[in-house]
This record gives C-alpha cells, sequence and structure tokens, in this order.
C-alpha cells in the first residue's frame, strides 16, 4: 500500500510538471507568433508568463532578452543576456549569448564592451561569420571614434594655443600703447636750459644762505634772553 500510495504521488507531480512545462511552451509559442509579426512589447509579456511557469526556462529567458532589444531597450537587453552568462550552456548557446550581448552593447555605443563579447563569442563558435563581421564593424568605428577624439584633442590645443597668442599680442599691444603715453607726457613737460637751470640752483643756494644767516641771529637773541641778571 506505501509503495502504491508514493508511485501515485510521483505521477501527480510529474503529472504537474508536465503540465507547467507544457504551459511554458505553449506561452513561448505565442510570444514567437508575436515576435515574427513584430509586436515586441506582447512578445516579452508572454515570454514572461512562460518565465513564471518555469523560472528554469533558457528559452523563454533568451527570448525575452531579444523582445527587449527590437525594443531598442539595449540596456536592459545587456542586462538579460549577461544573467544568463552565468548558467551551464553549450558553446553554441554561449555563442549565441555572446553574440546578442555584443550587439547590445554596440547599439549602446559601448564599443569595447562589444567588442570583447564578439572575442568571447568567437572563442565558443572561431566559425560564425556573422560574429567575425560585427567584430570588424565595432573594431572600425573604435578605431575612427579614436581618431575623431585625438583630431579633436588637436584643434583644442591648437585653439588654446590661439588664445594664448591672442593673449599675448594684447599685453604687447597695452605695452606699447603704455610706452607711447610716456613718451608723449615726457614730451609735454616743460624744458629748461643750462644756464636757467644754473641760475635756479643759484637762487637755491642764496635762498639757502639767507635761511642759515637768519637762523644764527635767531639763536643768538635766545642766547642772550638766557643770560641771568646779576642784582
Amino acid at each position: 500500500m506505501k509503495w502504491i500510495k508514493f508511485i501515485s504521488i510521483y505521477i501527480l507531480v510529474l503529472l504537474a510538471v508536465t503540465a507547467f512545462a507544457q504551459q511554458e511552451r505553449k506561452f513561448i509559442r505565442k510570444g514567437n507568433k508575436l515576435y515574427e509579426k513584430e509586436n515586441f512589447q506582447e512578445s516579452e509579456i508572454q515570454y514572461r508568463k512562460a518565465i513564471d511557469k518555469d523560472k528554469n526556462s533558457y528559452n523563454a529567458a533568451f527570448n525575452i532578452g531579444d523582445a527587449l532589444y527590437k525594443q531598442e531597450k539595449y540596456e536592459d537587453a545587456t542586462k538579460q543576456f549577461s544573467d544568463l552568462s552565468n548558467k551551464q550552456l553549450s558553446k553554441d548557446d554561449k555563442a549565441k549569448l555572446y553574440h546578442n550581448v555584443g550587439n547590445s552593447m554596440l547599439q549602446n555605443q559601448k564599443l569595447k564592451e562589444s567588442i570583447d563579447a564578439y572575442k568571447e563569442a568567437l572563442r565558443n563558435n572561431p566559425n560564425d561569420m556573422d560574429t567575425k563581421y560585427n567584430l570588424a564593424y565595432a573594431q572600425k568605428m573604435m578605431q575612427q571614434q579614436q581618431q575623431q577624439d585625438q583630431k579633436q584633442d588637436q584643434q583644442e590645443k591648437e585653439k588654446d594655443k590661439n588664445e594664448d597668442k591672442k593673449d599675448q599680442n594684447k599685453d604687447q599691444q597695452n605695452q606699447d600703447q603704455q610706452n607711447k603715453n610716456d613718451q608723449q607726457q615726457q614730451q609735454q613737460q616743460p624744458q629748461i636750459s643750462k644756464e636757467d637751470a644754473e641760475r635756479l640752483l643759484q637762487a637755491l643756494a642764496n635762498d639757502e644762505k639767507k635761511t642759515q644767516e637768519k637762523m644764527k641771529q635767531e639763536k643768538a637773541k635766545t642766547a642772550k634772553a638766557r643770560v641771568v641778571k646779576e642784582w
């Protein structure tokens, strides 16, 4: 009786698992039909329903990534595919997975990351011509970007150099103008002849002499005033 009961439970579990698997495949098939009709948003919904029935469904998870990619949700698609890379997969499945990671990265302008993904895909399937083509395309785009960056850097350096030259010219012009103004001021100052200069110096010397004599007389008066009168 115990064996009969155990077998009955096993059969019920097996039937339940089979039913869930059938539902999972049903939702995947629905999603595929919608995908072929380019109704990518609805196909994603069907794939997610398949995941609800079987959380380990690799096909449903992979197809969700494809649907996200077609909706131009490249960041989400990259994450979806990258999460699947942790699973135990065949080399062929890994090649397809990393090929799609590379495509998502490329569309998101992450060129270095896309190149790395394509190389990983080729390690698992060296004969995949589509991946080889995409790798060459990504490498060419990266080369063009590097050349553009170098050109832009050179233009920035030339611009800074020209700005420095303009500043130097402006400083020189200001200095020349200042020198010109100084020369004009010197020219506007009254000029004195040698004879006038000598007479001026003689007059100053005479004034100095008179001042000294006057100071001597004042000192003499003061000295007399300070004499103590004797009674």
